[in-house]
């Protein structure tokens, strides 16, 4: 018996039950695909794949430091972002913590895992699912570990950097890690004004969380790597799983991303111009549309879509089985002009039968 997915992305299934390739909308991933430096990267990295790849990434990690402008000692490097995720919480074992609803699942499943209790602050559907400074409240006393996404997935929404620095402030009155999960602060218009990747050092309790699964379209290279000035924890996070969490292909791909600006630019730039037209056409058809800001929309359709759009050859995330989302809340990759076109299309197809 398979196990029960959680997540987007589940291309695997589609071919296995249909043949062939779904149009994805289910997966945040960079719709221009993989660069082709790192692809070239990643295959010349095969000529040494007999040998164990580095267990401290130093090369990675000397690029990644320079990349953010931040001590390479500050950086430690994963299988991908989820991987960081589990690891911080077995590192820090925390006794309480608490997250958002709706949020990234992998947050409350590591701190199942490791026997923590959970609080859940409510993002609220009449707020916009905005957090508001109420959230600092919620973090107490007894409070151990605090996970944020910046934005948050799968609402796109950010959070201000005063809030977020707030929170940072709170975290370290209450002896508290703050875990900042930024791993979509990239297709931000300005990702700089939203991270707080500036106050790594001025923060020991901050762990900030990145990946080059989204934005460089890499999510079946897993890599991601975290930001964090307390050496102890980093040390106890490395300790928390197997030595070789990253290998080589990836550490060289990892590289190599770093150098593609343009390709960065220009991911933003078809972001930023089908974002708002994705979400104006959603609005048309009568969809509701949280005004997310990343590479995704959330949006409530008062019918099924998740089936239907399957028969067409396209994937949607039903996000019913997140934590204070229900039936019918789905989120939307943006991806190209056209593909987004044939969602519209499909949508609109299914919404006037849906109708009659």
């Amino acid at each position: 018996m398979e196990a029960k997915l959680t997540h987007g992305g589940d291309w695997a299934g589609y071919q296995a039950e249909r043949g062939g390739q779904p149009l994805d909308f289910s997966a945040n991933i960079s719709p221009l695909g993989l660069p082709e430096g790192v692809r070239r990267a990643a295959v010349r990295a095969l000529d040494t794949a007999e040998r164990y790849p580095d267990p401290l990434c130093r090369a990675l990690r000397a690029a990644i430091g320079k990349a953010e402008g931040v001590d390479p000692a500050w950086v430690l490097c994963g299988n991908g972002a989820a991987e960081l995720i589990y690891r911080a919480v077995l590192a820090r074992r925390p006794k309480r913590g608490l997250v958002t609803a709706p949020a990234f699942s992998e947050y409350e499943a590591a701190l199942e895992l490791a026997g923590c209790s959970t609080d859940r602050f409510l993002l609220k559907e009449g707020d916009g699912f905005a957090l508001n400074e109420d959230f600092l409240e919620a973090i107490t006393p007894d409070m151990d570990l605090v996970f944020l996404c910046q934005p948050n997935n799968p609402t796109g929404r950010t959070v201000p950097r005063a809030l977020l620095a707030a929170a940072a402030e709170r975290c370290r009155a209450a002896g508290a890690l703050l875990v900042l999960d930024e791993c979509f602060c990239g297709f931000l218009d300005d990702p700089d004004a939203f991270s707080l990747k500036d106050l790594v050092g001025r923060y020991e309790n901050l762990l900030i969380l990145k990946a080059f699964t989204k934005l460089y379209a890499m999510a079946g290279l897993r890599l991601g790597y975290c930001l964090c000035s307390d050496a102890a924890l980093l040390a106890a996070m490395g300790g928390a799983g197997q030595p070789w969490g990253v290998s080589g292909p990836a550490q060289a791909a990892g590289i190599a991303a770093l150098e593609e600006t343009n390709y960065v630019e220009a991911v933003r730039a078809q972001i930023q111009a089908q974002r708002p037209r994705l979400a104006g056409e959603l609005s048309r058809l009568g969809l509701r549309v949280v005004p997310g800001e990343a590479n995704y929309l959330l949006f409530w359709s008062p019918v099924p879509l998740v089936g239907p759009l399957r028969e067409r050859g396209i994937l949607l995330r039903d996000c019913a089985n997140y934590h204070g989302l229900c039936e019918g809340w789905y989120r939307t990759a943006v991806r190209t002009a056209e593909e987004n076109s044939r969602l519209l299309a499909a949508l609109e197809e299914i919404l006037r039968e849906g109708s009659l």
